[in-house]
């Protein structure tokens, strides 16, 4: 069995990135519709429990230890074209947690950079050895100085390669964000048209309404989805999930009580956070991992109602080889 009888269990499983033979291609962590129901035959489809009825138990304390839910994260349109159809077949509701600058036309940028990469490049580590010659640095004392924090996170996404890992940090702690973005403009230059694929790559407004239609539950993912959430102040931060909270209830056209739950992008979250999700009405949320994070104050793997442990899907699947 999957699940266990310790506190180191997850609640939630988290899904990104679909494929299939048309437009959303195979790449970086993507799963097929066939990936996604041997998944869910894995865990069983007694043990997924709706959204709705997730959220009823995990408030009155009677979840069982091998009930969980399946959660979506960042908008994404290929889990409207390819994970929407399977979990209708099959009956089971879920949470969507959404970012909502895709429906400003701002979308952040990471799928746009993800698409290039997967696309344009025989292998992922041949996009890295572009970026970093064009980034014309010298990077190993960085990544000296990051041994200890990339051993960290290899832990905590086996699924990552070292040379993802180390990409990622020299994302997120070396450059700044528009140093990032810069660079990665500069290596896509006019490969790809950049506002022909926000369609193919992000929901709209309509599968929005489709999706809460249908009886799935809308969540918060703030407005942007920075990937460092928790380096912001607490006023950015407010900001963050105000906003995000605001345009998500007028697209639904829903009473500002309606949405109560939140996944952290890309794990991200701090004491700030927490308080900031309390203060709009938020009672459930969910981190991307099942390290207890000592650092922030965690004695177990569930540490609070805002800090519920997933398991990413990826890692379910590699049990499945």
């Amino acid at each position: 069995m999957y699940f266990n009888n310790s506190n180191n269990f997850f609640h939630g499983i988290v899904f990104h990135h679909f494929h299939n033979e048309g437009i959303h291609t195979k790449g970086q962590g993507s799963i097929s519709k066939d990936d996604f129901y041997k998944i869910i035959n894995f865990i069983g489809k007694n043990n997924i429990l709706g959204a709705d009825t997730f959220y009823e138990k995990f408030k009155n304390n009677k979840l069982k230890e091998n009930e969980v839910c399946l959660t979506f994260d960042d908008a994404i349109k290929c889990q409207i074209d390819i994970a929407l159809p399977v979990l209708e077949d099959l009956k089971i509701k879920s949470f969507f947690f959404v970012y909502s600058s895709v429906f400003d036309g701002k979308p952040n940028n990471l799928e746009v950079f993800r698409y290039f990469r997967m696309n344009h490049f025989d292998h992922v580590d041949e996009f890295y050895k572009n970026f970093y010659k064009i980034l014309d640095k010298d990077l190993e004392n960085f990544f000296n100085k990051k041994k200890e924090l990339i051993l960290e996170q290899k832990k905590r996404y086996d699924f990552y390669s070292y040379e993802d890992i180390k990409f990622r940090l020299v994302r997120d702690y070396f450059l700044t964000k528009d140093e990032y973005e810069n660079h990665m403009f500069n290596l896509i230059k006019k490969k790809i048209d950049i506002d022909n694929i926000y369609s193919k790559l992000f929901i709209n407004k309509e599968d929005l309404i489709l999706l809460d239609n249908l009886g799935h539950t809308i969540g918060l993912h703030s407005h942007t989805h920075p990937t460092l959430i928790e380096k912001l102040s607490y006023k950015d931060q407010k900001a963050e999930y105000s906003t995000n909270l605001r345009i998500l209830l007028e697209i639904l056209n829903k009473n500002s009580n309606y949405i109560k739950s939140c996944s952290h992008p890309a794990g991200s979250y701090d004491k700030n956070t927490l308080k900031i999700l309390k203060e709009l009405g938020i009672e459930v949320a969910f981190k991307d991992s099942m390290k207890i994070e000592k650092e922030k104050g965690m004695k177990k793997i569930n540490n609070s109602s805002l800090e519920i442990a997933r398991e990413d899907h990826v890692k379910i699947l590699k049990r499945l080889d």
